[in-house]
């Protein structure tokens, strides 16, 4: 991609394959992987940061579906994987540029930040380019590109025209029994977030004149401790405008922050006196304002019965947490957490606009009820439908095609291409190639059969992985000799581990070591027509779960990969290990 062609809007301006609006998790995973792809895209985002609610801006923790065996993996688990290889500490500056330091890695993607977007070209049902200020470059931008992602959360391309929903639906609309029994244009609140760090001394906080005076009565069913909370009840904002009224919001959050922190801090309990703030959010994280319509609308029921369509492309799992829309001054409990079963399908229709041909969406703004967007809105979440919609707009320039003929025409490709890229797509396997189907396959140690079986994680209780130690091996043998393109490897990165940021930092906080079970080092070597074995590829340091080696091998008997090294377990486990 040529940067040097991004103009001013009196200037001819550039085209690009994919312009994904919104650098939160889900415009992120859309970004990298559409470029991942073969796409050429550019990714605007107006903050300076990447992240979203994730940033170090918002500092929200990056939740998913319930259980280590429903752990979202693909892009999103490359990401965590990298920053606790780059900051052990978790230091939020670092993590920033963690998710930046991604972006740079490709280069079909150009990222620009600090860039808002002001307005859209159409012609007839297509947009045809964002016009965009640069804050930073103080000049105007227009991005021509054939498909647009929105995953700006506020659905800032509804200026297209895009059918679009705003509210909680009533009961009766959807047969929803969580619903309200009429429709409101009420929604979950924003929240600001604070974090703390333990101290030996006390001082005691001094509030602002201008902060909120609270007491516990104030703030029932609140947790109002220092430990274990980000304090996401912080919010308000739900019977506002969470887009009009941001400033108001915003005011009105920081008032309290403070408040509810002089409350904790200075607490004749004590409860504070080991702690002090140790930042506090100037940005408000919002959960709901507007959602796409596509051609079709996730529910309350559509969750409940576990969302097996023909068309999932991601999953949710966690439960429907629906926010009261009076929020803090809301003297009950402020969240319900509805049962949803874990996982639960969501299907590819959700991701595409009904009205806008090559409009895309991923993230909090799907085409969705509240209530099933109440679960679906979770950044885990987010990252997988980002990652469906990057993958489905490759296919669809490939193809020639509208986001409409990718499920109309390739919906098998989008799912097998997903699930290649360690997208999980529950109660489906992973065809093997046909190269590994029919080699005959040994291990130095234990049964390597289960490398065959498809399935890339443990599930169940079940262990769907090979384990070998330093010096152990597994082989392809072939009786006649084959060429290899690619070498791919699906390995374990223990979703049982705490990967995501935290809300308080104690003083005996320690790094976070690498997952213990990880293959660190490996090597793979091929076996000639002679029998004699050469190595090709020397692994050092690897840091991802998905491995994935282009190579240019012709006629070769054999292949085999040899651990070498763990991030400190005794054996490293292994799920996928095959040839193409």
């Amino acid at each position: 991609m040529n940067n040097d062609k991004i103009k001013y809007w009196d200037v001819d301006s550039i085209l690009v394959d994919l312009c994904v609006v919104g650098g939160g998790m889900a415009g992120l995973c859309a970004a990298l992987a559409a470029a991942r792809n073969g796409l050429q895209v550019v990714l605007v985002q107006d903050r300076p940061v990447l992240g979203g609610n994730a940033s170090s801006e918002i500092r929200m923790w990056i939740c998913g579906a319930h259980g280590s065996d429903n752990k979202e993996g693909g892009i999103l688990e490359e990401i965590l994987l990298d920053n606790l290889y780059y900051n052990p500490n978790l230091n939020f500056t670092i993590w920033d540029h963690v998710l930046y330091g991604k972006c740079l890695e490709e280069k079909n993607l150009k990222v620009l930040l600090n860039c808002s977007v002001q307005d859209v070209v159409m012609e007839n049902n297509r947009i045809v380019a964002v016009r965009a200020w640069h804050l930073t470059r103080q000049c105007g931008v227009e991005i021509n590109a054939l498909l647009f992602a929105d995953c700006s959360g506020d659905s800032i391309l509804r200026k297209s025209g895009a059918e679009v929903r705003w509210g909680r639906e009533s009961r009766a609309e959807f047969g929803e029994s969580h619903a309200p029994e009429y429709p409101d244009r009420k929604t979950m609140g924003n929240s600001i977030l604070i974090q703390l760090r333990e101290v030996d001394q006390h001082f005691p906080f001094i509030a602002p004149c201008w902060a909120y005076t609270y007491t516990e009565a104030d703030l029932p069913h609140r947790q109002l401790t220092p430990t274990g909370n980000n304090f996401w009840w912080l919010e308000v904002g739900g019977v506002k405008d969470t887009i009009a009224d941001a400033d108001t919001i915003r005011d009105e959050l920081i008032r309290m922050a403070y408040g509810v922190w002089a409350l904790i801090k200075n607490h004749p309990d004590g409860r504070g006196h080991r702690w002090e703030l140790d930042w506090i959010g100037s940005l408000p994280g919002k959960r709901e304002n507007v959602r796409y319509v596509g051609d079709h609308i996730l529910t309350q029921n559509d969750v409940e019965a576990e969302g097996r369509f023909e068309d999932r492309v991601a999953y949710g799992g966690w439960s429907m947490d629906d926010h009261h829309p009076e929020a803090i001054k809301y003297p009950g409990e402020p969240t319900i957490f509805h049962p949803a079963p874990v996982p639960y399908g969501i299907p590819y229709r959700c991701l595409y606009s009904r009205n806008v041909a090559n409009l895309f969406f991923a993230g909090r703004n799907i085409s969705a009820t509240h209530m099933a967007m109440s679960s679906t809105r979770v950044m885990a979440s987010c990252a997988l439908m980002g990652q469906a919609v990057g993958t489905a707009a490759a296919i669809a320039v490939q193809k020639g095609l509208m986001p409409r003929g990718v499920y109309e025409k390739c919906m098998p490709e989008l799912q097998s291409t997903l699930i290649n890229q360690d997208s999980y797509q529950p109660w489906c396997s992973r065809r093997i190639p046909e190269p590994c189907q029919s080699a005959g396959l040994i291990a130095s140690i234990g049964d390597a059969e289960v490398l065959r079986n498809g399935v890339e994680r443990d599930l169940a209780g079940a262990d769907n992985g090979w384990w070998g130690c330093a010096g152990d091996k597994v082989t392809y043998t072939w009786n006649d000799p084959v060429p290899v393109r690619v070498v791919r490897l699906v390995l374990d990165s223990d979703f049982t581990l705490n990967k995501r940021m935290l809300c308080c930092y104690p003083k005996d906080q320690k790094p976070v070591a690498m997952p213990a079970m990880l293959a660190r080092d490996f090597e793979i070597e091929f076996c000639d027509v002679t029998g004699k074995w050469t190595t090709a590829v020397v692994i050092r340091d690897n840091r991802r779960r998905l491995v994935v080696i282009p190579l240019t091998v012709a006629g070769v008997t054999g292949c085999r990969l040899c651990i070498t090294r763990s991030w400190g377990g005794a054996r490293s486990h292994i799920f996928a290990f095959d040839c193409h």
